[in-house]
């Protein structure tokens, strides 16, 4: 039996839960696997190499830390910003809600709304999950062979 490991292209299904039991993402649901190739880089560091070894079929649990995952929150990620740079969307703001936007330099964001007074928003852009550790089930659904 095939065994994924570096460089292999592979599919995987995965349930990533918090702590406290809630899912924040689920491949099942979505209704596509996630297709990588091992050690690449582009995924979560632990979560990639925890799919080393593993063969088609094969499932397994893994938790990363806040560390290992998207790191803790950065207090220098919290930013007022003049609440006419909304332009005309004020009444759709909440505090909670997630906005999206761009950087002076044109890169895309997402931040959620910490708190808004008469003339400003205050917005956290630190990633969703900071200071979250991540709990995966991962099953290895496909090694792909190269043709």
């Amino acid at each position: 039996m095939t065994k994924a490991r570096k460089g292999s292209n592979v599919k995987v299904h995965y349930v990533g839960t918090l702590n406290d039991g809630s899912e924040f993402d689920n491949s099942y649901k979505l209704g596509n696997t996630l297709n990588f190739k091992v050690g690449d880089g582009q995924l979560l560091k632990k979560f990639d190499e925890s799919v080393k070894g593993m063969s088609v079929g094969d499932k397994k649990k893994v938790t990363l830390t806040p560390e290992e995952a998207y790191g803790n929150p950065n207090p220098q990620a919290i930013q007022n910003v003049p609440k006419d740079a909304f332009g005309g969307d004020l009444e759709k703001l909440q505090v909670g809600a997630r906005v999206n936007g761009q950087t002076q330099e044109g890169q895309p964001l997402v931040a959620k709304i910490q708190s808004i007074n008469e003339s400003e928003v205050t917005l956290d852009l630190n990633h969703p999950l900071a200071g979250e550790s991540l709990n995966f089930e991962i099953e290895l659904v496909d090694v792909v062979k190269k043709k």
